[in-house]
């Protein structure tokens, strides 16, 4: 058991390492362009499927209440939590169009989409981002393996270089943290929990 547990750590040591400066400059880039849109009174729509969606609605909730200071609330929410909407679309429209059809009625020119899916394939965020493409809408992709489909679509697309589902997720996490503590440093200084 030990040795299986030493395994999975390294193995996300060496994934972190395989980032490289790509990563942190399109991260950094990410974080300063979803600060400017809550600046500019937009607000961030972001949307997954499975623990992607789980990571969704942290994002969100780390934003709409605080990461690591006392500050005001900024605009936050994730299309995965209604299910009235979603089924609504779902059985409407097909499983295809659940963010696509939202984004289309509650996404503005100058907000931000963030679509999460370790495979970069799902094709109902494929959708999404073409809808937010055409509505004006800055796009962060938190994506697995090499990008997938939704790579061309994002503006920022984060690409975490793995097979494993697990190592991506966890790096998913990582970065919804540090996207967060930009976000807060940009739009209310100090150290941000530092």
């Amino acid at each position: 058991m030990k040795r299986w547990i030493a395994e999975i750590i390294d193995e996300k040591i060496a994934l972190l390492e395989r980032l490289g400066e790509g990563y942190v400059a399109l991260a950094e880039g990410a974080g300063e362009r979803l600060a400017s849109v809550l600046k500019n009174g937009g607000k961030i729509l972001l949307a997954g499927n499975g623990g992607s969606a789980a990571d969704a609605q942290h994002f969100a909730g780390e934003i709409v209440g605080r990461f690591t200071m006392e500050r005001k609330s900024l605009p936050a929410l994730s299309l995965c939590v209604d299910p009235s909407v979603m089924t609504c679309i779902g059985n409407d429209y097909g499983y295809g169009e659940v963010f696509a059809r939202q984004l289309e009625g509650i996404g503005r020119s100058g907000d931000a989409f963030v679509a999460i899916s370790t495979s970069g394939n799902s094709e109902n965020l494929v959708r999404a981002l073409r809808a937010a493409k055409a509505k004006g809408m800055a796009t962060v992709g938190f994506l697995g393996r090499d990008g997938g489909k939704m790579k061309p679509l994002c503006d920022f697309p984060l690409i975490v270089p793995s097979s494993s589902t697990p190592r991506i997720q966890e790096t998913h996490t990582l970065t919804v943290h540090i996207l967060c503590q930009l976000i807060e440093q940009e739009l209310f200084g100090g150290e941000g929990g530092r």
